[in-house]
């Protein structure tokens, strides 16, 4: 029987290594929202990019010796609540070794993720940029009294006025829309990008997508005035408070109290909703999910995703027992009832198989994978199912993002040919 996995991929960005693993291209899942642009792949594997050697030098094996030795000592003086996370590690280790062990063995896609930072495009086919990203702080232009007018310009482009004059496509203008950016959902309803400006800085909205930018008290504007035009899936990427330094200086954090807040049961659809939400390996942060934050949201815990993070030789970022900087992050599922439960929507769906890994090479800090559509399948209610992501770093086709203004972007300019960076409203 001949294995399709490899076509399927270069189309889609997923390959099933198995039953219970994925490999995920996020800069092909990305473009595939995209007519006129693509997400540069040198961009968005810019961070930890290494795939020229597999093999560790002599320092970095003695680095690791000592990493081991100072592991080992640390585990013979754990306190409960670390044993605890020991323990959960301990469960997981041995799926999460088992997807790798399948990475390692789909040699077809090894060859890929060697030159997965060119994204296998042709050349000429996507300029790569050469100006560096400008920031652009939406914390502190949310932050002032002017924020209410403050306007983003849309540029539409409709596909029967492209004509073809000597060989070259011109594409000609149609529509120029200016609205405002915070507290108002910008939405792109056609089937092709469109660009959008504000202060003199370029982006590339998606095709059938929207965002709304607003401050965090202000999320309840989202909530629909009906249940049936509620949100089927809801993905959730809360900037946890962390003590970092390291990681305050590359975005703010909030306290996790603020996310109690968070209206997740009156943005379901009536007949239920899917709630992912991305956690750190921090047990304190677990706890508070599972005693605070799941029962305030009216979730019922279902099961745990992990995403194993690689490197483009297909080796681990870091030592799978390294106990504070273990190579994945998990996500954790639940179902949230909605008024038309009763009718046993939730008990006709797939059962959410537990402990799934799905694996890629990360971009940028705190940036997560596209993950939805491996989420499909378990989300109640009619198709298409309507998604939401809260505290997006990016848009893809088909859910509305949603960021608060107090939460500073780093977004980059784009020029006609090709994007470095997608819009991470």
């Amino acid at each position: 029987m001949e294995d399709n996995r490899l076509p399927l991929f270069m189309e889609s960005g997923i390959y099933q290594l198995n039953s219970n693993a994925f490999f995920i291209d996020p800069v092909r899942i990305l473009n595939r929202s995209y007519t006129r642009f693509r997400v540069s792949p040198s961009t968005y594997y810019s961070r930890f990019f290494d795939s020229s050697n597999s093999t560790q030098s002599p320092k970095a094996s003695e680095d690791s010796r000592k990493r081991k030795r100072k592991q080992k000592k640390k585990l013979q003086s754990l306190n409960e609540r670390e044993q605890i996370a020991d323990r959960r590690h301990q469960e997981v280790k041995p799926f999460l070794l088992k997807a790798h062990e399948s990475l390692l063995e789909a040699t077809d896609l090894l060859k890929v993720l060697r030159i997965l930072r060119n994204g296998g495009f042709a050349v000429g086919e996507c300029m790569e940029l050469s100006q560096e990203s400008s920031e652009l702080s939406f914390m502190e232009l949310g932050g002032v009294w002017q924020a209410p007018l403050f306007e983003i310009v849309l540029k539409y482009y409709q596909d029967d006025k492209t004509v073809q004059n000597g060989g070259s496509l011109l594409v000609q203008s149609t529509e120029q829309r200016v609205t405002p950016v915070f507290d108002n959902l910008v939405a792109n309803e056609g089937s092709c990008d469109i660009d959008a400006e504000i202060f003199n800085h370029k982006y590339i909205i998606p095709k059938r997508s929207s965002f709304y930018m607003s401050d965090l008290r202000k999320i309840d504007n989202l909530i629909p005035a009906d249940s049936d035009c509620g949100f089927n899936l809801i993905v959730i990427d809360p900037p946890w408070e962390n003590g970092s330094a390291h990681q305050k200086l590359r975005y703010p954090t909030l306290p996790n109290r603020y996310f109690l807040s968070l209206p997740v049961k009156q943005l379901c659809h009536s007949s239920g909703a899917l709630v992912a939400l991305w956690v750190t390996n921090r047990e304190k942060l677990r706890g508070f999910v599972e005693n605070d934050l799941f029962p305030k949201w009216g979730v019922k815990y279902a099961a745990s995703f992990y995403w194993l993070k690689v490197k483009a030789n297909g080796t681990m970022m870091g030592e799978l027992d390294l106990f504070h900087h273990r190579p994945y992050e998990c996500l954790l599922l639940g179902y949230c009832n909605g008024k038309d439960t009763h009718s046993g929507n939730l008990t006709r769906l797939n059962p959410i198989p537990d402990n799934q890994v799905f694996i890629s090479v990360p971009g940028d800090y705190s940036r997560k994978p596209p993950i939805g559509e491996l989420l499909l399948d378990y989300v109640p209610g009619s198709r298409p199912a309507r998604c939401i992501e809260l505290f997006a770093r990016e848009m893809i086709t088909g859910p509305t993002t949603w960021r608060p203004d107090d939460f500073s972007l780093v977004m980059n300019d784009a020029i006609d040919q090709c994007i470095q960076w997608v819009l991470p409203l």
